[in-house]
């Protein structure tokens, strides 16, 4: 019998079942215990409070769903900054009845509550898959919806000319260009990682972005405090473009499992003619084959036209409504999330017609 606990705090979770949350599981180094960490201290929306399920069987923590309360609402631990995300279940059972056993008792649990919301999902994720049917069998409508895209290439093995020279030609011109220009102008391309200088990097960092045509963050402390997290476990590199002394580009680069991912980018555009944040891009793509021997180049959230020339592949992440259809407002929900389907595809449609 498997049963589901609980938990409304991190530190309240059996060591044992903290063990889960692993950086080379599913979600990577977004669902590690480092990542949720910083989460909950830097990125919590107003009156949001964390909870836990755990599901256990005989003592033995087989399968967490880190979830938030806020403000009435219950949905996935995740955030702007997220990535991916996904339940943690314990090892790789070759047995897919096992997952699916795990994923069903913990959205029995999610019945506690009309809806329950997550996203930043990858729909070709096995655990996302065992929770889909879980729910399903737990009596929950499971309804899914697109969150957004994730545009990466697989480099595994490629040195930085290999890797140039795949590029559209306008965007390799572009960067040989550039680089030469940085290099005669005396520009200085660095990269950051633990150490004395960190907080150094990190305070470059800030300005640039505080120069940018960058929106505030909603959770200014966030960035910063993740570098922290992440630096002392080799996780973490910090780019910095600095011209006539001052840093006018950065990037922040999370690294784990052979992944590199860009997580925060931003360039001053008063250096606009130096091209900072292509020439600091094509420095940290660069550094991460040549130097960390990165298997995958990973651009983030977002489907913004410069990511193409970068990478090609994208995929699809997407979030699912976990839905009680025996509580009223499960009910509601469901019907608006229908009604918002129904519409969408009328809406597509009358394009269609009216563009052909």
């Amino acid at each position: 019998m498997i049963a589901v606990q609980r938990f409304r705090d991190l530190d309240a979770l059996p060591a044992a079942a903290r063990a889960l949350l692993r950086d080379d599981g599913p979600a990577g180094i977004f669902g590690g215990e480092t990542w949720f960490r910083t989460v909950l201290a830097h990125a919590m929306p107003s009156g949001g409070t964390p909870l836990f399920l755990l599901a256990s069987q005989s003592g033995q923590p087989l399968g967490i769903l880190p979830l938030r309360m806020a403000a009435g609402a219950v949905e996935s631990l995740t955030t702007p900054y997220s990535c991916a995300f996904s339940p943690a279940i314990a090892g790789t059972p070759d047995d897919n009845t096992v997952r699916v056993a795990v994923c069903t008792a913990l959205a029995r649990a999610c019945r506690a509550w009309p809806v329950v919301r997550l996203d930043a999902l990858d729909p070709n994720d096995p655990n996302v898959g065992a929770l889909i049917r879980g729910a399903r069998e737990a009596g929950l409508v499971v309804r899914r919806f697109d969150h957004f895209g994730n545009w990466h290439a697989p480099v595994e093995r490629l040195d930085w000319p290999a890797y140039l020279a795949d590029r559209p030609g306008p965007l390799r011109n572009t960067v040989r260009r550039k680089l030469a220009a940085a290099g005669r102008d005396g520009a200085v391309l660095g990269v950051h990682r633990d150490g004395p200088d960190l907080d150094g990097a990190i305070a470059a960092y800030e300005d640039v972005y505080a120069r940018s045509w960058k929106q505030a963050e909603p959770f200014p402390a966030f960035n910063a405090a993740l570098a922290r997290a992440l630096a002392p476990r080799g996780q973490m590199r910090l780019g910095l473009f600095r011209l006539n002394g001052q840093a006018v580009a950065a990037q922040i680069w999370l690294l784990a499992n052979g992944i590199a991912t860009v997580v925060k980018l931003a360039h001053d555009e008063a250096a606009n003619a130096a091209s900072p944040g292509t020439v600091l891009t094509a420095h940290m793509i660069r550094h991460m084959l040549e130097t960390e021997h990165a298997r995958e180049i990973d651009f983030g959230r977002g489907d913004d036209p410069y990511k193409q020339g970068w990478v090609r592949a994208r995929r699809q992440k997407i979030g699912l409504l976990l839905i009680d259809p025996r509580h009223p407002r499960g009910v509601a929900a469901w019907a608006r999330q229908v009604a918002g389907e129904t519409a969408r595809r009328i809406y597509r449609r009358r394009q269609a017609d009216k563009d052909g």
